[in-house]
């Protein structure tokens, strides 16, 4: 009888299914501590910055400064003003039709590597190259600048303010964007920040049964003395 139940047994359990994959994995996380989900985050955010930082094209920067002089009796004050006007137009298509034989660079290219700033309280417009090779990103300053000084100064004679070139970018010697290494900071950080979301969210996997109190016991009735017999 009992060689009997061991051979039945036997196929019953040969035939038990193997667990499924992710049934394999549930049990594997059960397993692991509950802060798990944030080792991971940092880590996969930290490889994918280094990543980012490791094959993303350098930009480089480089900056001109082109000042306004008044002339024929204008003051400070008609310089700043067309200082800041000037500083609107330099991505202006007339100004970038002269820099653009220069550079090489279509006038729509171009006009994405170049930026103006000007100052509240000097007649002095700062010019921004930027590109991905260092003496490129220098040629793009230098060109917008000529350029608009060339524009503003062919009716010097009406508005009475000459511009000229103040200081030349310099060749940059570093890019202007992030190393590679303050990448994978950054995407440590977002890692750590979503891994911290996801322990907030993450249900616990542990039910807690709810407690079964007794419920207290009903008195018993009293019952009546019963009289001693004499």
């Amino acid at each position: 009888m009992t060689t009997d139940t061991a051979v039945a047994a036997a196929p019953a359990a040969a035939e038990r299914p193997d667990p499924s994959p992710s049934a394999r994995l549930l049990a594997l996380s059960r397993r692991l501590p509950p802060w798990w989900p944030l080792v991971l985050c940092v880590l996969l955010g930290t490889i994918a910055g280094l990543g980012y930082g490791g094959l993303r094209t350098p930009n480089y920067t480089a900056t001109s400064y082109v000042v306004v002089n008044p002339e024929r009796g204008a003051d400070t004050a008609t310089a700043l003003g067309f200082a800041h006007a000037y500083g609107r137009v330099v991505t202006n298509a007339a100004v970038l039709a002269d820099a653009q034989a220069a550079t090489g660079i279509p006038a729509n290219e171009l006009r994405n590597r170049v930026q103006a700033v000007t100052s509240p309280d000097a007649p002095m417009i700062e010019i921004v190259g930027s590109d991905a090779r260092a003496g490129k990103a220098a040629s793009n300053a230098n060109e917008v600048a000529r350029a608009l000084t060339a524009y503003a100064n062919a009716s010097a004679t009406s508005t009475g303010v000459r511009l000229s070139l103040l200081s030349k970018a310099p060749v940059p010697t570093a890019p202007a964007s992030p190393s590679v290494w303050i990448a994978g900071a950054v995407g440590a950080c977002a890692g750590g920040l979503l891994g911290c979301l996801l322990l907030l969210v993450k249900p616990s996997g542990r039910r807690r049964s709810a407690a079964v109190v007794p419920a207290p016991a009903a008195p018993a009735a009293a019952q009546p003395a019963r009289e001693a017999t004499p």
